[in-house]
């Protein structure tokens, strides 16, 4: 005993005495624990996915992902006019949002200290701290009333709105440390203006951008609030846009507060398929970027 605790304080003489020992010892030490962290914060990921598909995959099968939801009390049904809707609702809010944000997006990035410039900045930042069911109010004034009736459509213009921030400052920053050699080579060979930055500026930051229009897709797509107001739901298969429809995230929340066991079986099934849905558009999107990835 006494032997190893002489053996470890000399260690400790020989490491101090040693500063490039001892400066390898501490990057050791750092290295450990931020290893340790960034695994303690995947903990409660890794739960939460394990208890979501412990108790939802179960339950999904053919039928589950192709049939309509059957009465409360009968066995069976699924959650297809769920996934049609969601599909639909994600669609037009992509429609609308994502050409206004990239646009705009560039716009910021190119006239950075304008009056204009600065306003708009204000006002995104302010859009993106709207509470989503402010949101959902709004949507349900402009176009729910406008129409007299729920529809796709005013849930997707809701959805556009909280995606539009997101979008237009992923798309402005990443565009902002684009190398000004692209700007020059490309001005350089006499390309006008407007074709640098849609062939040259554009398709260089195009993974940036896609990073961000997925970060906006994956912050709609669990969205409830907005849609009580301007989707409502719809037990059966609607495919008019102008028409009421349901999706994921009001049928998990609806099944969830249910009484009945089938319907929060349902909830638990369809809580796996959205997250399915997410990690595979993220998959998608890691393919696409990968391909059309620029080197500077």
């Amino acid at each position: 005993m006494h032997l190893d605790k002489a053996f470890m304080d000399n260690r400790e003489k020989r490491i101090m005495k040693n500063p490039i020992l001892w400066r390898q010892t501490k990057n050791r030490i750092f290295q450990g624990l931020v290893y340790v962290l960034s695994f303690a914060a995947l903990i409660p990921l890794f739960l939460i996915l394990y208890h979501v598909f412990s108790l939802g995959l179960r339950f999904i099968d053919w039928d589950f992902l192709t049939h309509l939801p059957k009465p409360t009390g009968e066995l069976g049904g699924g959650i297809s006019n769920a996934i049609v809707g969601t599909l639909m609702l994600i669609g037009m809010a992509f429609v609308l949002a994502v050409p206004l944000g990239v646009t705009t997006g560039i716009y910021l990035s190119q006239n950075r200290n304008t009056r204009l410039a600065g306003f708009t900045r204000l006002a995104v930042d302010m859009l993106q701290g709207i509470p989503s069911v402010v949101i959902g109010i709004v949507a349900y004034l402009w176009v729910v009333k406008t129409l007299n009736h729920f529809s796709a459509f005013s849930g997707s213009v809701a959805l556009a709105i909280m995606m539009l921030p997101i979008v237009v400052r992923g798309t402005e920053e990443v565009l902002k440390v684009i190398p000004d050699y692209l700007y020059e080579a490309s001005g350089a060979l006499g390309v006008p203006y407007y074709r640098t930055i849609l062939k040259v500026i554009v398709p260089a930051g195009l993974p940036g951008i896609i990073s961000g229009v997925l970060l906006a897709v994956s912050r709609i797509v669990g969205e409830t609030a907005p849609l009580l107001f301007t989707a409502f739901g719809n037990r059966f298969m609607e495919w008019n846009p102008l028409k009421a429809v349901n999706s994921l995230p009001q049928l998990i929340f609806n099944n969830a507060m249910s009484p009945y066991e089938d319907l929060q079986q349902i909830a638990w099934g369809a809580s796996v398929v959205l997250i399915i849905l997410v990690l595979g558009s993220n998959i998608i999107a890691r393919l696409i970027v990968k391909k059309w990835k620029v080197q500077f």
